[in-house]
């Protein structure tokens, strides 16, 4: 979604880069959904969970768009596929999008194209065959800490650390040969840029895909072991080179920002938080707990794909039109009272809650347990390496994304003051 909209928005003003917030033509309330206050979604965000848990987000173009806070209402949007679609197709003809816009992938499709192409990926996001990539994802993480060790003075944790780890796990993922890998990497950085609004070429888009389609040709002539292997070895001529680029794109744009933002995001509650600091670099038992409520609390990707419903439906007693599109904000349905007490708090003890950090229903994302693979390697990882790592600038000086769908922080510049190599586990 986030590769939809800005082709999009670019396609519509010519510009290089993308910032939701300098489009006049989205009025202020439509951003709530999109703005927070460091790492807290904006109040006002909670007070319409509290007054509306679905309201009326005012949006141009004529379209009549819902805002889904509630919790519970949230889970039933997501859920059905009876009374809601992804289709592409119910945004063509509105707000400039044209059939030549779809970015294809998972997100804007519906059942039975959505069952096939998730069937395609489903075997290699099993645990089982998951867990070959466990020594990868450790080998990473541990040349990630050894590379910013022998830095000289401070450390920016997102280009060090955050970005680097997720882009090449995808590598290991997807097959790309080793040889390959630093290309890759540069452009899975150059998306990045351009997602945050950094002023990066649209062509790092083109150049990728173009990549990808150059990484699926040879895979097709020689199988490997990763996913586009897999699929091409069971699937054969069911799929062809241009949709499994597709799917290999839709990994890459859902799998490596989301991740590094939250691998960034993370590691400064961390920074902040000695509690959860001590707690990660002593217990092996409290890193999945702990993982499970930054998910929770950060919800980096603050908003759900649009949905459109198929006829007039009713979510918690307010009627949706049929045509209307709804927005679901995630960040906003994991703060919600019905989860637990307190839940505008980060608690490192709290309970495992039902979050929707990874969306629910059938387009909930299928890379989850990896990214949680990655997380529980990387957070005990940092803290036991640099047990006395700290924040080179003051808490206020840090540059957070003004309104993003994916949200995250610029940079995270830190001091790690002492480097201690340790021969203890990493949890995962």
């Amino acid at each position: 979604m986030v590769s939809w909209f800005m082709r999009w928005y670019l396609a519509r003003t010519g510009k290089k880069g993308l910032d939701l917030s300098k489009m006049p033509f989205v009025p202020e309330p439509a951003l709530v959904p999109l703005r927070r206050n460091e790492l807290d979604p904006v109040p006002e965000l909670g007070e319409r969970r509290v007054r509306e848990p679905v309201s009326k987000l005012p949006l141009p173009f004529g379209m009549n768009v819902w805002l889904v806070t509630g919790h519970d209402a949230a889970k039933t949007v997501l859920s059905s596929t009876k009374d809601f679609s992804n289709d592409f197709a119910n945004l063509v003809g509105q707000a400039g999008a044209d059939v030549n816009h779809n970015p294809g992938g998972l997100g804007f499709a519906d059942p039975p194209v959505h069952t096939r192409l998730r069937k395609l990926l489903t075997p290699e996001f099993t645990m089982r065959r998951l867990s070959r990539l466990t020594p990868g994802i450790q080998q990473i993480v541990q040349e990630r800490l050894d590379a910013m060790a022998a830095a000289e003075g401070p450390v920016d944790l997102v280009q060090e650390f955050a970005m680097p780890i997720p882009s090449l796990v995808i590598c290991e993922l997807l097959g790309v040969p080793y040889e390959d890998r630093d290309d890759f990497q540069h452009l899975a950085e150059a998306r990045f840029d351009l997602f945050g609004g950094a002023g990066a070429s649209l062509g790092a888009i083109s150049e990728s895909l173009e990549y990808l389609r150059g990484v699926v040709r040879r895979q097709r002539e020689s199988p490997g072991d990763g996913l586009l292997g897999m699929i091409i070895r069971e699937h054969g001529d069911e799929v062809d080179d241009l949709e499994l680029a597709g799917l290999a794109d839709g990994v890459l744009t859902g799998g490596f920002e989301t991740t590094a933002s939250m691998l960034a995001l993370g590691a400064l509650v961390l920074l902040r938080d000695p509690d959860s600091f001590q707690l990660v670099h002593d217990d092996d038992e409290a890193v999945p707990g702990f993982v499970e409520e930054l998910l929770r609390y950060l919800t980096v990707v603050q908003v759900a794909f649009p949905r459109f419903a198929r006829e007039d439906v009713d979510v918690a007693g307010t009627t949706i039109a049929k045509g209307d599109m709804v927005v679901v904000s995630l960040s906003g349905a994991d703060r919600d009272d019905s989860l637990g007490t307190d839940m505008e708090r980060f608690d490192p003890r709290r309970p495992a809650t039902s979050h929707l950090a990874f969306g629910y229903g059938v387009h909930r994302c299928i890379g989850a347990e990896l990214a949680r693979m990655e997380l529980r390697a990387a957070y005990p990882a940092l803290v036991r390496r640099f047990p006395e790592m700290h924040l080179r600038v003051a808490p206020e000086e840090l540059t957070f994304r003004k309104v993003s769908i994916v949200y995250g922080v610029e940079s995270l510049p830190v001091l790690l003051t002492k480097s201690v190599p340790t021969s203890q586990p990493v949890a995962t």
